[in-house]
């Protein structure tokens, strides 16, 4: 037994050091913080551990159907269906992504018959859905912009400031909605806009502006053109909603559309998140307007220097659905009629939470709830109403009052309408 005890002890003293050393390279990271939670991933999670039966999570950003399940498209459905039955390879994509894609793609946002796409002035590459088109930008502008700031609108998606930050670029603001009217501040914003210094970035929401569901008029986009042109500001329009506001693709697009129109050298993202359902398979584009076919070539050999370090190449199975449904001329015409049907179930929803606060018998004006357009709708509910209506009656939604719309459905309206009416009367 005395020996059984001398070995231990010797053990001990020889795996100190080592015991040591090891505890000391646990300590590599002991300056690290806890990061604070993701605003709309934290409202999900207190969703799911509510075992009210009645509870809505209407935080998510993403489309569903009036049951509340997820919806795949059919012409999704078929177009997969056309890609398996071609067995096709896996191989890697060009730094550029599917020239298929990125050429249908361009055709979307611009028009194939516009000057840009006949005279090969856009660069158009294939991205890591709206995010990743927005920090190939953001990178690009950080590399060759001489002033290293861009200009948002108060509020824009939360994601912005960190995709830009990130890449090193000073995050500005200009006014954008308007708190009293839950409206497009249009005086605020032209006069922030004349004051931006020249050769600034701004950027805008081509559509279904994220997270107001606040846009502004056409009249208001010609007005802020001409303020970009005197001021020489750079337009940078984040599309990633195109035919799910209004169920037109080509209304949707249409701001972008006369900026371009009028001679504004651009950059645009795009998302296929939404308007195609295809959230998970990660589909964008980033584009960028140039002056001429020369400039259009240099802009895009430094644009593949960018990627090819950041993710080399894009994902490929994604870009042959959108593709695919973009080349068929029967594929496109159905998600044409898909998109339409997905943004008018949501107008649907905001007319019926609209009727349904009336029928409570709420004597507030929510006219915004149908004036504002797209996937949210900024309630003008305040921090205290949206946590009494977590806690009474199961409803969640983000602290500043967005809800999406498209949780909303025939089957909640009236409850939805009812907890609202109750934290606000």
């Amino acid at each position: 037994m005395a020996m059984i005890r001398h070995s231990c002890h010797f053990l001990r003293k020889q795996l100190s050091p080592i015991a040591a050393s090891v505890a000391n390279h646990h300590c590599w990271w002991s300056n690290v913080e806890m990061g604070p939670p993701d605003a709309i991933l934290g409202v999900t999670e207190a969703f799911k551990r509510d075992s009210n039966p009645n509870k809505l999570n209407l935080g998510a950003g993403a489309y569903r159907d009036d049951n509340g399940k997820p919806y795949v498209l059919p012409s999704v459905i078929k177009a997969e269906e056309q890609i398996v039955g071609m067995k096709l390879d896996k191989e890697y994509l060009g730094i550029t992504g599917l020239p298929a894609f990125t050429e249908k793609a361009a055709d979307l946002a611009f028009l194939p018959d516009s000057d840009v796409r006949k005279e090969s002035r856009n660069v158009t590459v294939q991205s890591i859905s709206g995010t990743g088109s927005l920090r190939i930008g953001a990178n690009f502008l950080a590399k060759f912009l001489d002033s290293k700031a861009i200009w948002l609108p108060t509020p824009s998606w939360g994601n912005h400031n960190p995709i830009f930050g990130h890449a090193g670029l000073q995050i500005k603001q200009y006014r954008y909605y308007d708190s009293k009217t839950c409206g497009f501040d249009a005086s605020g914003a032209m006069e922030d806009l004349n004051k931006i210094p020249e050769k600034s970035v701004v950027l805008f929401h081509a559509c279904a502006h994220n997270p107001t569901g606040v846009d502004p008029s056409f009249e208001n986009w010609k007005e802020m053109s001409a303020i970009c042109k005197s001021r020489n500001l750079l337009p940078y329009f984040d599309m990633a909603y195109q035919g799910f506001a209004s169920g037109d693709t080509d209304r949707d697009a249409q701001a972008m559309r006369y900026f371009v129109s009028q001679g504004h050298n651009m950059l645009l993202s795009q998302s296929f998140a939404k308007n195609m359902g295809l959230y998970g398979e990660r589909v964008g584009a980033f584009s960028i307007v140039c002056a001429d076919k020369e400039e259009a070539k240099r802009v895009e050999s430094q644009v593949k220097i960018i990627i090819r370090p950041m993710y080399s190449n894009p994902p490929l199975h994604g870009a042959r659905i959108a593709s695919t449904i973009l080349s068929d001329p029967a594929l496109n015409e159905q998600w044409l009629t898909e998109v339409k049907g997905m943004a008018d179930r949501i107008i649907s929803m905001r007319s019926q939470l609209r009727e349904n606060l009336a029928n409570e018998g709420s004597t507030r004006n929510w006219q915004h709830i149908t004036d504002q357009i797209g996937m949210f709708c900024y309630t003008g509910l305040t921090p205290e109403n949206v946590d009494r209506l977590a806690s009474e009656f199961a409803v969640y939604l983000t602290r500043d009052g967005r809800i999406s719309v498209a949780g909303v459905s025939c089957g909640n309206v009236g409850y939805l309408a009812r907890s609202i009416h109750q934290v606000t009367k």
